[in-house]
């Protein structure tokens, strides 16, 4: 039994390398979701397995264990219980939520692999490590590139899900695919290295073929980082390499040159490229949107982590600290538990010390290879190259499961092989000298298996009941609650994603959907939900957020406890001072009650008190220009025509786009009859959203109202081509525009 258990463990060692070709549909989240719990389980096989060997007094390299080195990732993971116990939430820390697969779980699984491979690995794992990562990475770069075909083409390819953004491949997401194959690159080419003929042009191939989908995720962390480790590695060739490679080496590193001059003497007009890599590289600057977005971040999650920098705020901590910080005139993200900056995302989780022990890893996996390429060993350079690669690419995205794992198998197995080499004659495998009954083994074995049941089989039902219960939540609300409910009966740590889908489910769909008794049943589900939450996480300024839209959205009939909506409007705006959505639901509760008075001067003074509530919080964010073209409306409307204009020319002169912000901006325009800047506003909407057609029909109006009657013709013909109908529905603008 002990030589197939042994067989096994070698196995599973392996086995998370063929995560990222996992794909299960049918759940709510079918990519993250299902790589994750499957990483956990093989995690509870692998300590399974171990145990069993141990026990039965199986050989281990135990002697590894002497090198200090050896010692960072379970250093790491020591300061990350300790600071998680101390810190905000351990229960959240620990299970993290269903759409990110982190928390200290997938940590604890990820370092007990490492120290699964630097027991038991030989000579010869990290080329089996490399060729296993090759084939799969090869076959997840031909699923994105069919994929990037099929959104190129308008073609749906079968088994190939169609891509909503960016390309996603088999991970869902461009930046956890980008920095997955930036990893991945190097050990195809390693096993390229040590192959020949015909294989060796076919891992060279797929190696290209890699790159490519890098490219086609429009990441920019990850391009960075392979033009950053290319160029340098061109440099070094160019002036230590011999023969042919320094040849060749030369001409790479001018042709980058060259590439990179015509890029920026190009670069104005590669901002409007049709290609969207090309596009999102050439767009990189200080003004940018999304640049400037990370920059804020970094700045202030850095200076709230400064508050804590020996313990941290614990795992899963880091929304807490970007709620606070939130400005919504400075960021483009609603919500984020990640500050786009894997490094800062461990200083602000793990103070200091976690931030080290961190870049310890990634430090030592670098000087291994270093030494390893000094000595000319075959997998020096590409480890080196791998390390350098993924510091870089962290510095701006974040990691998974997949992408910790791989960082950390190949540390073990490339401290595996140097001592093989190094100590050859004297690496001893020995056991622990522990005698126990074949039943105790059987005994501790099953009692590991059972962790399988919280672990991983509860979360995915919960997670198959959220989805049963997504399909049918406007169809038939009855089995979508009775699903739901089933769910949360399971007491896994899916009631946070429980209630976020609750609020989306019920303001987005239900809310205008559903009639009569359906949309009560739904409204008390959500409510029910959400307040649950609220009440078990006191610091989730999101959860609150939530469920003060829900109370505020309540259907007609059904009371609502202004106080307790207050209360949980008090807490949103605690726990995130600038976000706007809270202060919006507390100025509606006066502009219900406006809408109600049956005498203008009532509804007036009512409307007045919003006002108010919006001028003060217009002091917090000084340049958002949102709640300006909001106040300048209600001014419209009480008929105080110059404060309106007052509010509309400040948010007029803060605005710098935004489709939210421009539809806001049009309800004061459009009252106001101020045509040119409907125009300006309903041209922003349209750019955003070509295929938003009524939009597009009313640019037309503008543009007729404008005198621009040419345009609007145009418009007025390719609608009557992309929305037969549309055009016909408004016969008197048709008449004035002589059509």
């Amino acid at each position: 039994m002990r030589q197939y258990i042994a067989r096994l463990f070698r196995w599973l060692l392996l086995a998370p390398a063929l995560l990222p070709l996992v794909y299960v549909d049918g759940l709510l989240y079918p990519f993250v979701a299902p790589k994750t719990l499957l990483f956990r389980a093989l995690g509870i096989a692998l300590l399974a397995s171990f145990s069993y060997l141990v026990l039965s007094q199986q050989e281990f390299y135990l002697s590894r264990l002497r090198q200090k080195i050896a010692w960072i990732p379970a250093a790491l993971l020591g300061v990350s219980y300790v600071t998680t116990i101390f810190g905000n939430d351990f229960y959240h820390g620990f299970w993290s939520v269903y759409d990110r697969g982190d928390g200290l779980l997938t940590l604890t699984v990820a370092v007990l692999f490492f120290y699964g491979t630097l027991l038991s690995a030989g000579r010869e794992f990290i080329g089996r490590l490399f060729k296993l990562v090759a084939w799969v990475a090869m076959a997840v770069a031909a699923y994105v590139v069919f994929q990037w075909l099929g959104t190129v083409l308008g073609i749906n390819f079968s088994f190939i899900a169609e891509s909503n953004g960016r390309i996603g491949g088999t991970l869902g997401n461009a930046a956890f695919l980008a920095g997955y194959l930036g990893m991945a690159v190097w050990a195809t080419l390693a096993t390229a290295e040590e192959a020949k003929g015909f294989w060796q042009k076919a891992y060279y191939l797929g190696a290209a073929l890699q790159l490519s989908a890098v490219v086609f995720t429009a990441t920019r962390g990850t391009l960075l980082a392979l033009l950053v480790v290319g160029f340098f590695s061109f440099w070094y060739l160019a002036w230590k390499g011999e023969g042919k490679s320094r040849m060749s080496a030369r001409i790479g590193l001018a042709g980058l040159l060259v590439v990179a001059g015509l890029f920026f003497s190009f670069r104005g007009q590669l901002q409007s490229a049709s290609f969207e890599p090309v596009r999102r590289v050439a767009s990189i600057s200080l003004s940018d949107a999304t640049v400037s977005s990370r920059l804020f971040i970094w700045q202030h999650v850095f200076a709230e982590a400064l508050k804590s920098p020996l313990i941290g705020y614990g795992a899963e901590s880091i929304e807490v600290i970007f709620d606070r910080v939130y400005d919504p005139g400075a960021i483009l993200e609603q919500w984020f538990d990640r500050t786009h900056n894997a490094f800062l995302d461990y200083f602000v989780q793990f103070g200091i010390f976690g931030l080290l022990l961190y870049a310890g890893i990634i430090v030592a996996l670098a000087r291994i290879g270093a030494q390893l390429f000094n000595r000319k060993e075959k997998y020096g350079v590409y480890v080196l190259l791998l390390a350098c690669v993924y510091a870089i690419q962290n510095f701006f995205v974040f990691d998974t499961a997949m992408t910790l794992w791989m960082l950390l198998a190949v540390f073990a197995s490339t401290l595996a092989y140097v001592n093989a080499q190094e100590v050859a004659s004297r690496e001893v495998a020995s056991a622990l000298r522990v005698r126990t009954p074949q039943a105790f083994k059987y005994g501790m074995v099953a009692a590991i298996f059972v962790l399988l049941y919280p672990v991983a089989l509860q979360p995915l039902r919960a997670n198959m009941l959220l989805a049963e219960g997504y399909t049918y939540h406007v169809s038939d609300v009855t089995r979508a609650i009775s699903s739901f409910q089933h769910g949360l009966s399971l007491g896994t740590y899916a009631d946070i994603e429980y209630g976020y889908q609750a609020y989306s489910m019920y303001t987005e769909h239900q809310q205008t959907l559903l009639e009569g008794e359906a949309r009560v049943a739904a409204y008390r589900y959500a409510l029910s939900t959400l307040k649950a939450n609220y009440e078990r996480y006191p610091y989730e300024a999101r959860t609150a957020t939530y469920l003060a839209h829900v109370l505020d959205s309540a259907p007609d009939g059904i009371p609502v406890d202004e106080d307790f909506l207050r209360s949980v409007l008090a807490r949103a705006t605690l726990l995130s001072p600038k976000r706007a959505q809270a202060r919006y639901i507390l100025s509606n509760i006066s502009l219900k009650k406006g809408d109600a008075a049956a005498e203008p001067a009532v509804r007036n003074q009512y409307y007045r008190e919003a006002i108010t509530e919006l001028e003060t919080y217009t002091k917090s964010v000084p340049t958002f220009a949102e709640p300006r073209f909001i106040i300048s409306s209600l001014y419209f409307v009480v008929g105080d025509k110059v404060s309106a204009k007052k509010w509309a020319d400040e948010g007029l002169a803060l605005y710098t786009g935004g489709v939210d912000i421009a539809r806001k901006a049009l309800r004061y325009y459009i009252a106001a009859e101020d045509w040119a800047h409907v125009k300006l506003f309903l041209r922003d909407i349209v750019a955003a959203s070509p295929t938003d057609y009524p939009i597009y029909y009313d640019l037309a109006k503008a543009e007729l109202l404008t005198g621009n009657r040419p345009r609007a013709l145009q418009i007025v013909q390719e609608l009557r081509i992309k929305s037969p109908g549309l055009v016909e529905q408004d016969p008197a603008f048709l008449q004035a525009l002589g059509e």
